[in-house]
């Protein structure tokens, strides 16, 4: 049951992901001021934000490793990692291809520009270190501390629009205000983010699923399992 809905998730991510892909690319008129181009935003956007929400995920499931010093927490930390390291190369690689029309150059160092690359490294780092430390639950209390120490670089970049003079616009979707895009840009933007939800949740129960395996392999229950009875 559970292979099977991480296989539902991930069909879901992709027809929910190409369908409205090809809305946006030929149902949506070109942008007054930037034409075409604009059309990234679906991508960038959404992969933006969840590079932070992931992280936020990540920090917290390493804080109730921490203080309650629970296994699975750590998995779920360990699985969320690299799924965030994707989401945000993805937003720092397409915010690239947006701004060298729209600002003349592909990378300056702009706050949220900056900030999100430091996301990047912070992921990378939880990765690495992991892989740099034998014993798992060593591991496990050494990245904790390190996602706990990188969570307060999401409040910056969220805010470095409103606390620095930036190059990269504002938010154009707000809690607290209107949001400053057509409807149907909206839309589409938000169903873009709804399949990243749908991938990221498929890829990190499958990872967390192979971590749990790894971790228990001596014991009775994986044992017991049909894949590994076969193998």
């Amino acid at each position: 049951m559970r292979e099977k809905a991480i296989y539902i998730l991930a069909i879901l991510a992709a027809v929910v992901m190409i369908s409205n892909l090809k809305t946006v690319f030929t149902g949506l008129p070109d942008e007054a001021m930037q034409g075409a181009i604009y059309r990234i935003i679906f991508i960038h956007v959404p992969a933006a934000w969840m590079s932070m929400f992931l992280y936020v995920v990540m920090a917290l499931w390493s804080a109730a490793a921490l203080g309650f010093n629970t296994r699975l927490s750590a998995m779920m930390a360990q699985a969320l990692a690299p799924t965030g390291a994707i989401m945000t190369f993805i937003a720092l690689w397409t915010g690239a291809f947006w701004g060298r029309p729209t600002w003349g150059t592909y990378w300056a160092w702009d706050a949220r520009m900056t900030s999100e690359l430091i996301l990047l490294f912070l992921y990378l780092g939880v990765i690495a270190l992991r892989n740099a430390i034998d014993d798992p639950r060593r591991a496990d209390r050494a990245c904790a501390v390190l996602a706990l120490t990188g969570v307060v670089n999401i409040p910056i970049i969220y805010f470095s629009v409103h606390w620095w003079n930036t190059l990269h616009q504002g938010s154009s979707v707000s809690l607290t205000k209107a949001p400053a895009m057509a409807a149907i840009m909206l839309t589409g933007m938000l169903i873009m983010a709804l399949a990243a939800w749908f991938y990221a949740i498929a890829a990190t129960l499958a990872r967390v699923r192979s971590i749990m395996l790894e971790r228990e392999r001596g014991t009775a229950w994986v044992a017991s399992l049909r894949e590994v009875r076969n193998a």
